[in-house]
């Protein structure tokens, strides 16, 4: 009888080896196969496209224009309190929000320019917030960034005299680290800068023939928000509904010949390519911070987060046309593209034009005169390097990052390298856009879009009166981004100051100019 050789020690740790490893690469087969299945799934679906589904079947709300008083002094008082409440946004009277007198979204400010104006903000939160005046020239201590946080229960009174050209600005939070979760749940509103020196003569019967348009992106989870990102989304939150105003599926009567939009990318992520469904042209009259220097014929127009333009649109009279946006220009990869809402299409308002529509006197050709921002002395390098860094380090409030000449004239040239979409926002003034003949960076701005691996060279002027204690922001306006750190501070002082910018904010109860 033969006996069977037994495997040496040796022969049992190979076998035993050979079987783990034949169960390892099993594993790592299947979990590749499931993180394949996975990144298809999200590449297949994430694409979101409603054009020529939508059923407009809700007019259109107008923000109603804020109540405001005036002192025996002359000072224009506004009264605004930021607090929580629910509203049907689309999924039903139950979908909790926050908003500014009222449940969702704000008022509409307007005032003049030569006013002086004080906005009483008291914040029925329940936790800190503040209130940014986006676009508005004033003293960095009214400005309602990180640096003007308001106490729950508390009122903050900044003060200040408006002193620059008509423009489409707005109101937001701006709180260090919450500034996406506070807007996108609704806390914002347009600010209406007029010019008493008159300008062309364009449609402005406010809710008539000049109406605003609040465009944001909304996720939800059954009939509540959704604040969480998608997978793969760097920039952070995209909707897959849209709403105009706090209105879903939104229609609006028009019973002119010719309407002014002003379009307001209040969205925390999402760029949107605006155009008509026909092909409609349009007249390009604003952009950020004022009107252009002579209107430009256009049929489309890109907007990132917290971009504005005017538009003024004639519609055949009796026909239907929608406002619609097409997939953004990026000039990103493909995998930035399509995990940044770049292939994504929407169908975002129905315009109604009446059988008969009152007559508008045609846009004015003639050009208007810009403001003079002087001849640049000092050229500053700025570089968006990460999701949450720039020029390579987060934000810190304790920091100085730039000091500027009161008065001077700088260009700022910002690179993008980071690899990722981004868009740059500066508090306090605005620009003008070198070297770029499209007439959506013709005229004055305050955010621009900055693709991937680009550079954009900004000409401004800081005509804003010196604080060296109270420091003015420049970040990315993706709000994710921005609540990351990616972020930098700037103080104007004026020759001989130097800057002190306080280590901690305070929470204010008041402030005056």
């Amino acid at each position: 009888m033969c006996r069977r050789a037994r495997p040496s020690s040796i022969d049992l740790v190979k076998r035993v080896l050979l079987q783990l490893s034949g169960a390892v690469v099993a594993v790592i087969v299947l979990v590749t196969a499931i993180a394949a299945g996975v990144v298809v799934h999200a590449w297949n679906s994430t694409v979101v496209d409603t054009t020529g589904q939508v059923t407009f079947d809700r007019p259109l709300n107008i923000p109603p224009l804020a109540d405001s008083t005036v002192t025996p002094d002359g000072v224009r008082v506004f009264d605004l309190t930021m607090q929580r409440g629910t509203t049907d946004i689309g999924r039903g009277p139950g979908t909790r929000t926050w908003g500014v007198n009222g449940s969702y979204l704000g008022p509409t400010l307007r005032a003049g320019r030569g006013e002086q104006v004080r906005v009483n903000v008291t914040n029925d939160l329940g936790e800190t917030g503040t209130l940014h005046w986006h676009g508005m020239h004033l003293p960095a201590a009214m400005d309602g960034g990180p640096h003007q946080p308001i106490a729950p229960g508390a009122t903050w009174s900044p003060q200040w005299t408006i002193d620059q050209p008509a423009a489409t600005l707005w109101y937001h939070p701006h709180p260090h680290g919450a500034t996406a979760d506070h807007v996108y749940r609704g806390v914002a509103g347009m600010f209406l800068l007029d010019d008493p020196a008159g300008g062309p003569s364009l449609p402005d019967r406010y809710g008539i023939d000049d109406i605003p348009l609040v465009v944001q992106d909304k996720r939800f989870d059954g009939d509540q928000l959704d604040t969480g990102g998608p997978m793969f989304a760097a920039v952070g939150l995209l909707g897959d509904e849209i709403v105009v105003n706090g209105t879903p599926r939104p229609y609006l009567d028009v019973a002119t010949e010719r309407i002014r939009l002003r379009l307001l990318n209040a969205s925390n992520a999402r760029v949107y390519n605006f155009s008509f469904d026909a092909g409609l042209p349009f007249l390009l009259i604003g952009t950020d911070g004022g009107l252009l220097e002579r209107p430009a014929p256009m049929r489309r127009i890109q907007l990132s987060p917290g971009e504005r333009a005017e538009i003024v649109v004639a519609l055949p009279a009796g026909t239907t046309t929608v406002l619609r946006s097409t997939a953004p220009d990026l000039g990103a990869d493909f995998w930035q593209t399509r995990f940044s809402g770049g292939d994504d299409e929407f169908d975002v308002l129905e315009l109604r034009a009446a059988r008969t529509l009152a007559p508008s006197a045609p846009v004015p050709g003639e050009p208007t005169s810009p403001e003079d921002l002087g001849t640049p002395t000092v050229t500053r390098r700025i570089d968006l390097t990460g999701t949450g860094t720039i020029d390579g380090r987060e934000m810190d409030m304790a920091r100085l990052d730039q000091t500027v000449a009161a008065g001077a004239t700088e260009v700022w040239e910002v690179r993008n390298s980071s690899g990722a979409i981004h868009n740059f926002h500066i508090h306090g003034t605005s620009f003008r856009v070198l070297g770029d003949g499209h007439p959506a960076l013709s005229g004055p701005k305050d955010t621009v879009y900055i693709a991937p691996g680009h550079t954009v060279r900004l000409l401004m002027r800081f005509a804003g009166r010196p604080g060296p204690a109270t420091p003015y922001m420049y970040h990315c306006h993706l709000l994710r981004h921005e609540d990351n750190g990616m972020m930098g501070q700037f103080v104007v002082v004026a020759p001989g100051e130097e800057p002190n910018v306080p280590h901690e904010p305070a929470a204010h109860t008041a402030v005056h100019e």
